[in-house]
């Protein structure tokens, strides 16, 4: 856990290419002192709280979940899409245990972002290891890394000195991805460089869980862009945007980052 003490930012930004997103007006935010997790929670982690409390998930439960289209294989049955975004798959047997969906399992992905989970999933394992989500104040400053609007958690430059800094999508989405970065889904947490403060992975890998609302009690908002955000369509991965979902939905690229007070 980074440990942050207690202070203010400027927070948010003036970029107007996604007015519904309300990313603006900049302004002075304060925090009390609080603690953040440097690191996503991992399939491992949340198999332990899985494991201890007998959770069913509800995309285990319901017997299905979101998935993007280019992981499925050719072969692989026909599935309904999203209107308006038709590369996300309404997958039978998808969940966390089968991140992309039931042909698939977590061999090899212990050290990745679990996915496929809800709000309320993301808010209960942070209760269970002794913490909570974060605010998306406290989200933002720490994923700022200290740096004043800065675009990323790491300057101005999307790749400075031509070296990836995030997973996210390159070439021409939903088509192609050239893999420049080296993943096509979700990569292992800490792949790139911490911020300024030790956090890991604040620019795309999935989407994080926020503890506040979007708007009046209908969404939750995420916060940090994910390995499928491109510059053509969801510029999300910049650490003052935003975006929402609502708190019983699952996808195959929001995660859980954990938040704390300090108890001294």
């Amino acid at each position: 856990m980074v440990d942050i003490p207690a202070g203010s930012f400027l927070m948010g930004t003036a970029d107007a290419r996604f007015p519904t997103d309300r990313e603006g007006a900049v302004r002075e935010v304060p925090t009390e002192r609080y603690l953040i997790a440097s690191h996503l929670v991992t399939n491992d982690e949340f198999a332990a709280f899985v494991n201890a409390e007998g959770l069913t998930t509800l995309a285990e439960s319901d017997g299905w979940s979101f998935v993007f289209a280019g992981v499925l294989p050719d072969d692989f049955c026909d599935t309904r899409g999203v209107v308006g975004a038709e590369w996300w798959r309404v997958v039978e047997g998808a969940d966390w245990r089968h991140p992309s969906g039931p042909h698939s399992n977590l061999e090899g992905l212990g050290e990745h972002p679990v996915v496929h989970v809800t709000w309320y999933e993301a808010a209960a394992y942070a209760a269970w290891v002794g913490g909570r989500l974060p605010t998306e104040a406290e989200w933002e400053r720490a994923a700022r890394g200290g740096l004043e609007q800065a675009t990323y958690g790491w300057g101005d430059e999307l790749t400075p000195g031509g070296v990836h800094q995030c997973n996210i999508w390159q070439g021409t989405f939903p088509s192609s991805n050239t893999l420049d970065d080296g993943w096509y889904a979700t990569s292992p947490v800490g792949s790139y460089p911490p911020n300024g403060l030790g956090l890991h992975d604040t620019a795309g890998n999935v989407w994080e869980w926020c503890a506040d609302w979007f708007d009046e009690g209908r969404s939750r908002v995420i916060k940090g862009g994910s390995y499928l955000c491109h510059d053509s369509y969801c510029n999300r991965y910049r650490v003052g945007a935003r975006s929402f979902n609502t708190p019983d939905t699952c996808t195959a690229n929001m995660g859980i980052r954990v938040a704390a007070d300090p108890t001294a």
